[in-house]
């Protein structure tokens, strides 16, 4: 009888802690985003709040607005790795962070430059649909006065979220695609060190300067 008790107390222990284990995994998964769409919606409505306010903020202003809002949106690690394709994997930990650094400032560079005004511009998801290797596609189009330009995101499932790694003009023209062709070109011809400190003088460059490097590509 005594060791009946044990155990039965031994399978009730066993079942009260697998219950508590599926709990908190069920927890989280009700937890866990389950659309893609609303990073994106946020992002844009950062957007054109920095495109109204563009003069006020000036440039500087546009790049602390929009900082915080694109780390929440881009998954830069992943983008930075995957730009270098296979020179990534002969590069040491601190060149990576490095590189990591300077692909993110690029991308807020560009943001804070283009997105300079607004002209009654507004955007629109259409609706979001699963991909390859996991991902997800959110498809949507940004109403100008002159045309309708047509933005596609990946995204993938983090443990921060949704985050972006590429985005495609008019559904076809990849982002990370010009890029890997621009960065791997360079860093096969010239080197890790060539490569980062053009990109670095790029970020540094007001709008509207002489280009400070030789390759066209980086200007």
């Amino acid at each position: 009888m005594h060791h009946s008790r044990v155990g039965r107390r031994s399978v009730f222990a066993a079942v009260i802690a697998l219950s508590t284990v599926l709990g908190a995994v069920s927890a989280r998964a009700q937890d866990a985003p389950k659309s893609a769409a609303p990073v994106i919606d946020h992002f844009h409505v950062v957007l054109i709040d920095v495109m109204k306010n563009a003069e006020t903020l000036g440039l500087e202003g546009r790049r602390e607005k929009l900082a915080p809002a694109l780390d929440a949106t881009y998954d830069f690690p992943a983008m930075a790795q995957r730009s270098l394709s296979t020179g990534w994997a002969k590069l040491e930990p601190p060149q990576r962070e490095r590189f990591i650094a300077v692909f993110r400032a690029m991308t807020l560079r560009t943001y804070a430059t283009r997105f300079d005004g607004y002209d009654n511009e507004r955007f629109e998801t259409l609706g979001e649909e699963p991909s390859i290797a996991g991902t997800v596609i959110v498809r949507s189009v940004l109403h100008t006065s002159d045309e309708d330009v047509h933005l596609d995101y990946r995204l993938r499932s983090t443990p921060a979220g949704f985050r972006v790694i590429d985005v495609y003009l008019s559904g076809t023209v990849s982002e990370l695609a010009l890029r890997r062709a621009e960065y791997t070109s360079v860093l096969e011809r010239e080197g890790f060190e060539a490569l980062v400190s053009a990109l670095e003088k790029k970020v540094s460059d007001e709008p509207g300067a002489p280009p400070r490097n030789s390759d066209s590509r980086l200007k």
